[in-house]
């Protein structure tokens, strides 16, 4: 597929987004917030799943949103391949959208042939299979081929453009940044009845300052130096707590931890939740120790509940903490470092404050669903207007947000 003459700002536009699935995921969701907010603006727009539909089709399809499910195998799937090509000629879009790589390749294939399109690619993460010297993975490779049908490579943080520019996957001239976005105003419930949902869940007593870890508690996400951060503060009068929000691979460790530290009554987990919008505005710190990010959506998240952050410099997290204003950096894998930014917040009610209410002022600027959604807008409807080169390389160096 290659590009089309834009359509004008004022022209409604068939869209078919393409994904592995709709489960439960931060990309996931931003894809489904994304398609239901160009449905409200007139697009006519369908989400393609390669794999299976996942628990966020239902969402999608609340929202107007048409799903399909491909059903495809592991390893080159030839069924699945012409399974997506029939559903892109019936389509007919005027954008393709993918989002990440297999995504990607699988649609740029299915389409050769067809009548062209603006082909928009999202990486929504950094490329965890990329190594500094080291050789390219089979799946980048095939990526990186796939671009040279494509109008517009688009990374959701300026770390993870430069990363994959530095590594040579993503021409220059083509790679964009579009940073995610959510529904800020759902995170807008009163303070108190958050705090209140929070006690309700936890059992917490009234009093202490709380804070909150909202995501999987896999390895990358480091918990365990949180943990360890944690033994570290100072005894607080009411005491502190930390509410860990999130399921995966590392909680049995985590639960054997905080055991084996003492912290049993100060450590409490929550599991996975959809409900965290009524109750994270209620918390007072949200902390995050990941040893890799890209956007974090949890981080856009405590902004617009206005519930200030700690997390470590990493990925793309500078991009939505501004340090000393809207939260604290600090190094990754640093429990001595974590746990005086904690201390620093937990002592000091006004610094809170104020650093909550910046957040929230940051996150419905900048953080929106609204405003990913006019700046991918931009990117359907400019670019080249000829075909790519050979290197992939849009003629056109403009940018919808760098």
């Amino acid at each position: 597929m290659l590009s089309r003459p834009p359509a004008t700002m004022g022209d409604a536009m068939k869209v078919v987004h393409v994904v592995e699935s709709l489960a439960v995921g931060g990309l996931e969701q931003v894809v489904v917030a994304l398609a239901a907010w160009q449905r409200r603006q007139g697009h006519d727009v369908r989400i393609v799943c390669l794999f299976r539909e996942g628990e966020l089709a239902v969402h999608a399809r609340d929202r107007g949103v048409d799903v399909q499910a491909l059903g495809k195998q592991p390893g080159l799937d030839v069924r699945a391949l012409l399974a997506l090509r029939a559903q892109l000629r019936a389509a007919a879009p005027q954008v393709l959208h993918t989002h990440n790589p297999m995504a990607h390749y699988y649609s740029v294939g299915a389409g050769l042939g067809l009548p062209r399109c603006r082909v928009v690619s999202t990486r929504h993460g950094m490329g965890p299979g990329l190594r500094a010297g080291g050789g390219m993975p089979r799946l980048e490779r095939l990526y990186r081929a796939a671009l040279w049908r494509t109008d517009w490579a688009v990374c959701v943080c300026r770390a993870g453009r430069d990363r994959f520019v530095t590594a040579g996957i993503m021409p220059e001239q083509q790679a964009r940044v579009v940073p995610n976005g959510i529904d800020v105003d759902r995170f807008s419930a009163p303070r108190d009845a958050a705090r209140l949902r929070l006690h309700q869940l936890t059992g917490l007593g009234a009093g202490g300052p709380v804070m909150v870890a909202v995501g999987r508690l896999s390895a990358v996400k480091d918990l365990a130096t949180l943990v360890r951060a944690v033994q570290l503060l100072p005894t607080l009068d009411p005491p502190w707590t930390l509410v860990l929000a999130g399921d995966g691979e590392e909680r049995a460790a985590l639960q054997q931890q905080v055991s084996a530290a003492g912290l049993g009554e100060r450590v409490r987990f929550l599991g996975m939740r959809s409900d965290v919008h009524e109750w994270l505005p209620g918390a007072d710190v949200l902390v995050q120790s990941s040893r890799s990010e890209g956007y974090s959506l949890a981080l856009v998240e405590a902004s617009a509940a206005g519930v200030p952050i700690v997390a470590t410099q990493v990925g793309g997290n500078a991009e939505v903490v501004a340090d000393g204003q809207t939260g604290l950096l600090v190094p990754p894998e640093a429990p001595k470092a974590l746990a005086q930014a904690l201390s620093r917040l937990l002592t000091d009610p006004g610094t809170r404050a104020a650093m909550g209410r910046a957040g929230r002022e940051w996150a419905h600027l900048h953080g929106s669903v609204d405003a990913m959604g006019r700046a991918y807008g931009e990117l359907y409807r400019s670019g080249p207007s000829a075909e790519l080169g050979a290197a992939g390389g849009a003629r056109n160096s403009g940018e919808a947000r760098s």
